[in-house]
């Protein structure tokens, strides 16, 4: 007798419906699963490589400074303006400027000079002859009350001397921007001291790398102190008890909201002090009504024969700007729109107002330091800009025109824009 066999039993609609449910989440759980997988592993593979850099940084400075030729990379054209920018890499968001590790876990200058050849790699990778090295880049070297960092730049002698021939190699201009904190006008002697100090720091880091004069310190005038006279006397005064060293490095910028181009300008007739011409500080702070082209020039003219002076250029930031304000009737903070303040920088630099300002000062020879958020992708937009709406200016910045020009109206993919 045969057996027969029992029809599976239909599933009502709710059941296939819980059926789907489950299977979905099943689905999602393994998708989840593989994923943290996955960054684990990632994070596992980024902890063993960052542990090498603790152990031995300068492993990452290992490629050749110089090919049979001299060089690792061609020669830029000797006549060509450099376009550069400052210390974070944003389209690399692996790479640091710095060591950035508290007292605790003894940071040290070395670690910091193992990420700049790494920086110096991608550097090269992209044709970037300009960059402004972290003025952390010693971390705690000239804290007074921390002296087991102090001799750190002495004990890395030999791996700056290093850093120093990567560079020469590469054609690329470096310099220091020291931290607002950096104040030689101030009526505290401590501060003064302080700043001189860190100052000296930089100074020797520069001349232990062995590298040209146009690598640079760059600072501002400081505190007003009650009036803009009395902030450049005091500036005056310390800048007499500066070392060699200091003096030959340093160069003062025009800032945005106390000393104006004029200022110092008059610093510069007093002390032979280089000068730094920033295009945003000069239309944020110029009381003088100094004009913009002349008053360049007049800046580049503080630089010796035979040194390629530099500025630092930047569009004001133009969108509206959310804050959290206290409702006084609700007593709830809501957001409110708000204009923006023009000391702000852009993201990106607007190419139109960039361009009209490159094709005006054709006839001057300076390198450019942009100080666009965006960083180093505000410098490749630019080139590209260059190449699209102002191609004749390309040669004067080594920009080559056979090569692919990026779409106008292409997003450009890297990390989210912060403010560091």
């Amino acid at each position: 007798m045969s057996k027969t066999v029992a029809k599976p039993k239909s599933l009502t609609p709710l059941q296939l419906e819980r059926e789907a449910a489950r299977k979905f989440k099943e689905k999602a759980a393994k998708k989840k699963a593989s994923q943290k997988a996955a960054r684990d592993q990632q994070k596992t593979a980024a902890e063993e490589v960052e542990q090498r850099r603790l152990n031995n940084p300068m492993s990452f400075c290992g490629w050749p400074a110089t090919d049979d030729n001299g060089l690792t990379m061609p020669p830029f054209p000797a006549d060509a303006m450099r376009l550069g920018f400052p210390v974070k890499v944003m389209g690399r968001s692996d790479l640091k400027s710095n060591d950035t590790r508290r007292w605790q876990q003894n940071p040290h200058l070395r670690v910091s000079l193992g990420y700049l050849c790494e920086t110096f790699a991608y550097l090269r990778q992209h044709d970037i002859r300009m960059y402004r090295m972290s003025s952390d880049l010693a971390p705690y070297h000239t804290h007074p009350d921390m002296p087991q960092f102090h001799n750190m730049v002495e004990e890395s002698r030999a791996d700056l001397e290093h850093v120093g021939k990567l560079a020469r190699a590469q054609g690329l201009r470096l310099s220091f921007h020291p931290s607002q904190y950096i104040v030689l006008n101030s009526g505290n002697p401590a501060l003064t001291r302080k700043s001189i100090s860190d100052l000296e720091s930089q100074a020797t880091m520069l001349d232990y790398m062995e590298l040209p004069p146009e690598a640079i310190m760059v600072i501002h005038v400081g505190g007003a102190y009650g009036d803009r006279k009395t902030g450049c006397d005091n500036w005056v005064k310390t800048w007499k008890t500066l070392s060699e060293p200091v003096r030959r490095r340093m160069v003062l910028e025009n800032d945005d909201i106390r000393f104006s181009a004029a200022d110092v300008l008059s610093i510069h007739e007093r002390t032979g002090v280089k000068c730094v011409f920033d295009y945003q500080h000069h239309w944020c702070m110029n009381p003088e009504g100094l004009p913009l082209i002349p008053t360049l020039e007049r800046f580049l003219k503080t630089w010796p024969a035979g040194v390629r002076p530099k500025m630092h250029f930047s569009c004001a930031r133009t969108e509206m700007r959310e804050l959290k304000r206290l409702n006084r009737k609700t007593g709830l903070k809501e957001t409110v729109l708000v204009p923006p303040i023009w000391t702000g920088h852009a993201d990106f630099n607007n190419p139109f107002e960039t361009l009209t300002f490159l094709r005006s000062i054709q006839h001057l020879e300076t390198d450019i330091m942009l100080e666009s958020k965006a960083k180093d992708l505000s410098l490749l937009r630019l080139r590209n800009d260059i190449a699209r709406y102002s191609p004749e200016l390309a040669p004067r910045y080594g920009i080559k025109l056979n090569q692919p020009v990026e779409d106008a109206g292409e997003v450009v993919e890297g990390p989210e824009i912060n403010d560091e």
